[in-house]
């Protein structure tokens, strides 16, 4: 038994016919199951009860065994002294509160069809595990409510990604320039270098960036420079010289710091995604955009993101990937899907984050603009492509990795659509 089925049996009072009682015979009459609390505390906020001739208002607490009130410490917890039913599977103790009272108890295993356990169990204990628990259920659901399941959770997707984002502002005292800076220069790392690029824009003084933003040599020479590619020596090449000397006159009237805490990574990364040419674009992104936020903001459409994009790397990096080896000629453009992941990964989440700091709800927009991005491609991805669910844009593939990483991965299948909907009409 788990005790996510028994929180979904209680909300969805999954009783059939049955008539309720406590494990003392005392008639139970629900008026109000309650608010479900997914945070710490009791699981049901506000909940109405009859119970007997007494009408309660309060929480409810649901537990596998009602013993487990007592190995999860609520009788120290003052949070839990307005339970007013405690509903379990299995009653075998009674409960109190803090001041000696009984707190009635609900046993549900004696008030639910076999049906619905039989389809749970389903669910979970499969003789031969699939991608999803669900299988195949996962293309059978009503458009309408499959489509509305995937646009909340693109938002919580987006939610999460808006954490990282409102901890940067917190940091910087609300400056949006620099978060937008923080959260592109992480982006442009990737996973195997956003770490060290993420701590590299952070130690930097943003009011540096603006100063020299209308200098490109300067510009790239503070990126290498505190990325640590400048510490080298590279004989014969005029580039790398300048910026080393400009990095030099730049630390001696700023207050820069040569070095990030984790040295950028080549290994494991093809050539274009080597942190000298990422570092390089970036730089140049900045010299041609000032004000890149406020563009950022008044893009209504993908086109427009990738106008703002359309930028390459410096000339000596068209035949170069590293300092002082020459390679074949070919321009370092950002591609359109580098472009995709940073719309996705830096642009949505400032955009929301912004709109809800002024109080704005652009929903509409948001999903307009998530649309119009290609779905990326990936294994969790393949799986649902595989089941054959169609995922047309990044608003349903980025949805549906929220769905498999919090729900499915989780077994969290009685807060997902189509597990409620597999059980529903089971009791």
């Amino acid at each position: 038994m788990r005790e996510d089925l028994l929180h979904y049996i209680w909300k969805y009072q999954k009783f059939g016919n049955r008539k309720l009682c406590t494990s003392n015979n005392e008639p139970i009459g629900v008026f109000e199951v309650g608010v479900h609390n997914f945070l710490a505390g009791p699981d049901f906020f506000n909940a109405k009860i009859q119970i007997g001739e007494q009408l309660w208002a309060g929480t409810v607490e649901i537990h596998i065994k009602s013993s487990d009130w007592y190995a999860h410490h609520h009788e120290q917890d003052p949070n839990y002294n307005n339970v007013i039913l405690h509903v379990v599977w299995e009653d075998d103790v009674h409960v109190y509160r803090s001041d000696n009272t009984a707190i009635p108890t609900l046993v549900l295993k004696n008030f639910i069809d076999k049906e619905l356990l039989v389809a749970y169990q389903g669910l979970f204990y499969q003789q031969e595990k699939g991608f999803l628990n669900c299988g195949e259920e996962v293309t059978r659901q009503p458009s309408v409510v499959w489509d509305n399941w995937l646009e909340r959770l693109y938002f919580e997707r987006l939610e999460r990604k808006w954490t990282l984002v409102d901890h940067l502002l917190n940091e910087s005292r609300n400056d949006w320039d620099k978060v937008f800076f923080i959260m592109m220069m992480k982006n442009f790392g990737l996973k195997i270098n956003g770490d060290a690029f993420y701590e590299m824009a952070r130690k930097l003084d943003f009011s540096i960036i603006r100063k020299i933003q209308g200098n490109l040599l300067q510009l790239e020479s503070t990126f290498f420079g505190m990325a640590g590619l400048l510490s080298q020596e590279v004989h014969g090449c005029d580039y790398f010289n300048r910026l080393k000397k400009e990095f030099q006159f730049l630390k001696s009237k700023f207050p820069l710091l040569e070095g990030p805490l984790q040295q950028p990574q080549f290994f494991r990364l093809r050539p274009s995604n080597f942190p000298t040419i990422r570092l390089s674009q970036l730089a140049n992104l900045y010299f041609l955009n000032r004000n890149i936020f406020s563009k950022v903001l008044a893009a209504k459409s993908v086109e427009d993101l990738y106008g703002l994009f359309a930028v390459k790397a410096s000339s000596y990096w068209d035949r170069h990937y590293t300092f002082g080896k020459e390679s074949g000629a070919h321009p370092k453009k950002l591609s359109p899907d580098f472009m995709d992941l940073l719309i996705v990964n830096t642009v949505l989440p400032i955009k929301m984050g912004y709109y809800k700091h002024l109080g704005e709800d652009k929903s509409e927009e948001l999903v307009h603009l998530i649309s119009g991005v290609k779905a990326e491609r990936n294994r969790v991805i393949s799986g649902f492509k595989n089941l054959k669910v169609s995922l047309p844009t990044a608003l349903e593939s980025q949805a549906v990795l929220q769905l498999y990483n919090e729900y499915c991965v989780k077994n969290k299948c009685l807060q997902c659509v189509v597990g409620h909907g597999l059980l529903k009409g089971k009791a």
